[in-house]
């Protein structure tokens, strides 16, 4: 996991407005993020020349423990060792010729695996989709359908991500080159992609009103899309992805 800490900043008219509205955007308690308050702001005399208050909020490194009852995909990975997850690979590669259906057969092997190794029975399908940034590469998109599949969202999806991370890692060392992808349960996405929209036209008015550029946490290649497709035809920002993968980010620019 990167070391990179996840920062917003929020203006609003009171210090605790402001932590109340970072905290509702990154989806967290207070007690996982370290708040800064860079200006606590002033009422002004007589209502005049009033600031508003400012506040930065970033993620602490500390990863939030899942709870007894779910399945941790970072409990799984460690009863695999190295050799473990190298053997994690599709049994008919050599039949295969072309890159893009063979990197779609090695993520599904590769989920299945893992999903049997956390016996869950499941539906396994997969293909690629356009990126909406175009720095970034098409993306391997993996549905995975059955009865009761929340044990493997997690708190906050973090069983999720994490078993969409793994994945990404064993899929690219498998083809020896990056392979983006994203893995969905049971339109799981889908909902957090309302959120992402969400938190993209948030941050797209923050950047209006600060007139400043706006960092938004590191992503995967499927998160960034939904808040480029979202602020795409915004009249007065514009949105682009820095970094390197897995850790890049999207960067809302206020027009001038």
């Amino acid at each position: 996991m990167s070391q990179e800490k996840t920062t917003l900043e929020i203006i609003a008219p009171t210090t605790e407005e402001a932590i109340n509205r970072g905290l509702e955007q990154l989806g967290l308690p207070a007690e996982s993020v370290n708040i800064e308050i860079l200006d606590s702001g002033s009422k002004g005399l007589l209502g005049i020349g009033g600031r508003q208050a400012r506040v930065r909020l970033s993620l602490k490194t500390e990863e939030i423990e899942s709870s007894s009852e779910e399945i941790s995909m970072s409990e799984v990975v460690k009863k695999m060792d190295a050799q473990e997850i190298s053997s994690l690979r599709t049994a008919d590669e050599t039949s295969l010729s072309d890159d893009e259906k063979k990197a779609i057969k090695v993520a599904k092997d590769i989920v299945g695996e893992l999903l049997q190794r956390m016996h869950v029975k499941a539906t396994i399908s997969a293909k690629y989709v356009e990126p909406a940034d175009e720095n970034d590469e098409r993306m391997i998109l993996i549905d995975i359908e059955g009865n009761d599949l929340s044990i493997l969202i997690g708190r906050r999806s973090e069983t999720l991500n994490a078993l969409q991370y793994i994945t990404s890692l064993v899929v690219s060392k498998e083809l020896n080159r990056w392979v983006p992808l994203m893995i969905d349960v049971q339109g799981y996405r889908s909902r957090r992609e309302r959120q992402l929209r969400q938190l993209g036209r948030r941050m797209a008015e923050q950047a209006i009103q600060t007139g400043k550029r706006q960092v938004l946490e590191p992503m995967p290649a499927n998160e960034r899309r939904v808040i480029h497709l979202e602020l795409r035809d915004h009249p007065e920002v514009t949105t682009e992805s820095t970094g390197e993968e897995p850790f890049r980010k999207v960067t809302i620019v206020p027009k001038h």
